[in-house]
């Protein structure tokens, strides 16, 4: 059975991993998932890669919008984002693959995002369960931003995972922010996200619907060792740090200012220009 989502654009973000890229979009084709449009949005990535891509095209009917050179996942993020023309955006990293009951997942995700007007956003993925959920049908759970949360998770309430969003997203929760390290700039719209209290589903499996496959080409991202370390003072030194710093950005941190109509029409034109000489 093939599945067609005419609503929905599939959004690809992309870095130096032209070999997860064609994985993704390999798998998509097998388990007969497709498009309104595909879109590719590359971060300036090296030219082995980009040839790579550009290749793939001749196989896959993706738009492919580069960049003369890395400006960061935020940039990235607002330009694929401004480029995409239906109502509803289904954003997925290079590195993840599609389990093949995603399509049939993806169809419940677009009916309740259709028949929820309050809903932003339906997360497929995740490292962890979110630690504040309410239960909503088989598949999904609810998730909700108690005004008492002490589990400092809570602020992963948005999650750059594979997951399906309004494309008038930045219009309620601003772009991402521009000019930071990856997980800051994701940081920055869970932060947005909880400020303009954002609503959304949980997919109960969030384990099994996809695969991160990173193994293959590897993270772009460094962390800090201490992000990750487990001796018992530096985790509980690590907790009390974030409740804190969550708690207050929460309360005082501004948003990136909603970019202009015109400011916009300008940026698309000028990509179109970078793409055009692809």
């Amino acid at each position: 059975m093939t599945y067609i989502f005419n609503e929905v654009t599939l959004l690809i973000t992309n870095y130096n991993r032209s070999l997860s890229l064609e994985n993704l979009l390999k798998t998509l084709q097998k388990i007969n998932c497709q498009f309104s449009d595909i879109i590719v949005a590359d971060d300036g990535s090296e030219s082995r890669h980009l040839d790579r891509i550009v290749r793939l095209q001749q196989s896959y009917s993706f738009r492919l919008l580069p960049s003369p050179y890395n400006k960061g996942a935020g940039h990235n993020m607002n330009k694929g984002q401004r480029a995409v023309k239906t109502a509803y955006t289904l954003f997925v990293e290079d590195d993840f693959e599609p389990g093949p009951q995603f399509p049939m997942i993806l169809k419940e995700a677009l009916t309740e995002l259709r028949n929820r007007p309050d809903f932003d956003i339906v997360r497929f993925y995740a490292y962890f369960r979110y630690p504040y959920l309410k239960p909503y049908s088989a598949n999904f759970s609810e998730m909700f931003f108690p005004s008492l949360a002490t589990d400092y998770r809570k602020v992963h309430y948005y999650s750059d995972h594979p997951h399906l969003r309004r494309t008038s997203f930045p219009a309620k929760f601003g772009p991402f922010a521009e000019g930071f390290a990856p997980d800051q700039t994701e940081y920055r719209m869970c932060i947005s996200f909880i400020q303009q209290k954002g609503k959304g589903l949980f997919y109960n499996d969030y384990k099994n619907l996809f695969t991160h496959n990173n193994s293959l080409e590897g993270s772009t991202i460094t962390r800090l060792g201490w992000k990750n370390s487990r001796q018992p003072l530096i985790k509980f030194a690590r907790t009390v740090y974030r409740q804190m710093k969550h708690n207050y950005d929460i309360l005082f941190m501004k948003r990136p200012a909603p970019i202009s109509a015109e400011r916009n029409k300008s940026a698309v034109m000028a990509e179109d220009r970078i793409t055009a000489n692809v």
